[in-house]
């Protein structure tokens, strides 16, 4: 089968089960066509039995909405008789969804006598509560007729039961009929030896309250109880009360001797009632019956149920089109190594990026991508950025397109939520006419972005820079909720919209993997420009340390990250509380950044009486970076939201040995006792490595010209050469499809 004809079904049964789900929400919600029957219903019965001591009526249980049984077979049966009315005593419809009570309404129809139903198990299930009081009535209720008190009480325990026995008992206290007849959906009579295997539930829950109705039976003489929920016909007295089971009214009958299709004729005289139980004599064997029975369920089944029907076969033939994909289609899940991606390589690319976050803001998404952005313009591709209006902005990019600011979140106003229907957007998209669309968010302008690559066949680009779980606290969602679930979700689905997506570290594809992202992924930790931070400027660097009144003697510690709880600063200040007292040495800290947790930090170092050995530095520019790195004997850092950690491989081209809780973004850059170590987030383990290091120089300066050596190798004009690779290789396959 052609994948385009594979698409074509595919999206008819996503339109075909769209289509009926949306009648089923509109039969769920719609007007009923009846409303409380139950009432007219009433008084047609009481005007026929007027003046009269003697009648005829008939009881069904388990119709299930049957029309091969019920409405082709007993229906018949009734009308020929001399019964004046009919009573469900439950389970009339097969389940409480709006086109079953329809359907009961229309094969009930064809009586030519008033019906009541009995509120049951089946009637009561998927929001069938409501229904039934709407088109019939209360759940429990009472009429007279005749001579005879008719009782209806809900097994279902949706009415108090407490409140059942009070109304029970005061109806059957104050009434003066000769006769007396309840009708309960669920049997209230001790179980029967041989009731089905599969039924052994079906009886009345509560056993306390069963007593207490029968107690009241016994003491006001009832003369017949009537009950469904069972697939069988019992007759039983107990305690002078008879009670009768009736499961054959068209649903489901198993092959025993007591289970049979079948409906009850009662004929109430003057001073006794006779009850008897009347059979459908069209199955010459158990076996036949059975198979009958089933062939009924199935028959209710399409006539009530079709639409549901089709959904579940639109759903199979959905699962057939992916087994017959996986088990009878050659995939090559090598395709990468057939790709001939050569023709694109050399080949200037118009590329479009679309960022949530761009210069003037600093942080490492946008120091990321501005490096990309430049080593791709390097290499002769042409590059323009969709990104959000800042208030500080400065002279105007020529190469960003800066999208009008809706509103602005963070202690700086930094997260901006741009106007993704701003026209320049779509302008942009048509005049520059990309060959790739870059996206470096899931959401937003980067949902937006890979709406107009999808829809104009631009093959897309999404690059995970960052953990959204560790950012739940940002989110006003349930945190638990967003990290475990949404989060996930959310990423899974725009990596397997995408037809690429770029990841820093092997550690990185794995989780994308694990989560069940199936699109081509391309690992490339992202470039530095490791010239700028290897370069030593010892004028600087001693203006650094006199501005910060560090001596020569100090140990001097250093991290960069933004102050944010999901960034885990203040594991490290608890750290350096516990390092300072096990080390003769001076230890200095510095934490440059800026961020929300800046106020909690403050208030942590003054309880710990860290004032002189903790500055937060704040925000810097991004050109005297390098000076605190070069100026520092080690690198320290704590965050567990990274995907890389791209300010690990900076340091490491200043020279510094690294110090890092182990997480997902960092475990792939440190080399454990080469470059640096990597610790479980416990402090005494962290604190043992960082004393290391500061009290052996000769160690850390091994450590250090190998962290310098590993760098080197993440250079910038690499990185962008590695990403227009993929850029070619995803090109070469848009290419291959449309062929």
């Amino acid at each position: 089968m052609r994948k385009s004809t594979k698409r074509t079904l595919y999206y008819i049964n996503i339109g075909v089960i769209t289509a009926l789900v949306a009648y089923q929400l509109y039969l769920n919600f719609s007007e009923p066509k009846v409303s409380s029957m139950h009432a007219g219903q009433i008084e047609r019965i009481q005007a026929r039995l007027e003046d009269r001591t003697r009648f005829e009526f008939s009881v069904v249980g388990n119709v299930n909405n049957s029309v091969s049984i019920f409405q082709d077979q007993i229906i018949p049966v009734i009308n020929a008789s001399d019964s004046e009315f009919t009573v469900s005593a439950g389970n009339a419809v097969s389940g409480g969804a709006a086109e079953n009570y329809r359907s009961v309404y229309t094969i009930f129809s064809y009586l030519n006598q008033p019906w009541l139903l009995t509120y049951g198990k089946n009637e009561d299930s998927e929001l069938g509560r409501l229904r039934f009081y709407e088109q019939y009535g209360p759940h429990f209720y009472s009429f007279t007729a005749a001579n005879t008190k008719f009782l209806f009480l809900d097994s279902t325990d949706n009415t108090a039961y407490n409140w059942q026995l009070d109304w029970l008992e005061h109806e059957l206290s104050t009434s003066e009929a000769d006769h007396h007849f309840v009708f309960i959906g669920s049997p209230v009579h001790p179980p029967v030896h041989n009731t089905p295997m599969f039924q052994q539930d079906n009886y009345f829950g509560n056993e306390r309250v069963g007593a207490q109705m029968r107690a009241l039976f016994e003491s006001h003489q009832v003369d017949i109880v009537f009950s469904s929920q069972l697939s069988v016909y019992y007759d039983q007295t107990i305690d002078g009360v008879r009670y009768i089971t009736t499961g054959g009214g068209g649903g489901l009958i198993i092959d025993d001797e007591n289970s049979f299709h079948h409906y009850l004729r009662i004929r109430v005289e003057a001073d006794e009632v006779i009850a008897e139980v009347r059979h459908l004599d069209v199955f010459e064997t158990s076996w036949y019956r059975t198979v009958e029975s089933v062939w009924s369920s199935i028959y209710t089944f399409f006539y009530v149920s079709f639409g549901r029907f089709l959904i579940i076969v639109s759903l199979l033939v959905l699962v057939g089109l992916k087994l017959r994909e996986t088990l009878f289609e050659d995939r090559d899940f090598y395709s990468q190594y057939t790709i001939d991606d050569t023709p694109w390589r050399d080949q200037p690319k118009r590329i479009l990026f679309f960022t949530n976050n761009f210069f003037p803001f600093i942080s490492g998404v946008t120091i990321s991508i501005e490096r990309l952005l430049r080593g791709l313009t390097a290499q002769g591709h042409e590059v323009k950025v969709v990104a959000p209006r800042y208030d500080e902005e400065g002279e105007p990019r020529t190469d960003t397109l800066q999208v009008k600011t809706l509103a602005a979140f963070g202690s700086k106003r930094e997260f901006r939520l741009a106007n993704v229907l701003q026209p320049g957007i779509f302008k942009l998209f048509r005049q520059f006419k990309p060959d790739i669309v870059h996206l470096h968010h899931p959401f937003w302008l980067g949902s937006i972005g890979l709406w107009l690559a999808r829809r104009n066949k631009v093959p897309s680009v999404y690059t995970y820079h960052t953990r959204l779980e560790m950012y739940a606290h940002y989110v006003p969602l349930p945190g638990r909720i967003f990290r475990n679930v949404i989060s996930h979700e959310l990423i899974r689905r725009f990596c397997n919209r995408c037809d690429g997506v770029v990841v820093p570290t092997v550690s990185t594809e794995e989780y994308l993997r694990l989560i069940g992202v199936k699109s081509p992924v391309c690992v490339q930790p992202t470039g530095i420009d490791f010239e700028r931070f290897n370069r030593r400027d010892e004028h600087r660097i001693a203006q650094l340390r006199e501005h910060y009144k560090i001596a020569e003697t100090d140990r001097v510690l250093v991290s960069v990250s933004r102050l944010g709880k999901e960034k885990n600063v203040g594991f490290i200040v608890d750290a350096l509380h516990q390092l300072r007292s096990q080390t003769e040495l001076t230890v200095r800290l510095l934490l440059v950044g800026e961020g929300d947790e800046r106020p909690v930090l403050e208030q942590k170092i003054e309880a710990l009486g860290l004032q002189d050995n903790v500055t937060l530095v704040g925000a810097v520019s991004p050109e005297t970076i390098p000076d605190y790195y070069q100026m520092a004997d080690v690198f320290v850092f704590a965050s567990k939201s990274e995907t890389q950690g791209m300010v690990i491989l900076e340091a490491m081209a200043a020279g510094l040995p690294v110090v890092a809780v182990r997480s997902s973004g960092t475990d792939d850059v440190i080399q454990d006792g080469q470059t640096g170590f990597k610790t479980f987030e416990r402090v005494d383990l962290w604190v043992e490595r960082v004393r290391y290091l500061i009290e052996h120089d000769d160690i850390r300066a091994e450590f250090s010209q190998r962290a310098v050596t590993l760098a080197s190798h993440h250079d910038t004009e690499a990185f962008a050469e590695h990403i227009n690779r993929f850029y070619s290789e995803l090109l070469a396959r848009r290419a291959k499809e449309l062929t």
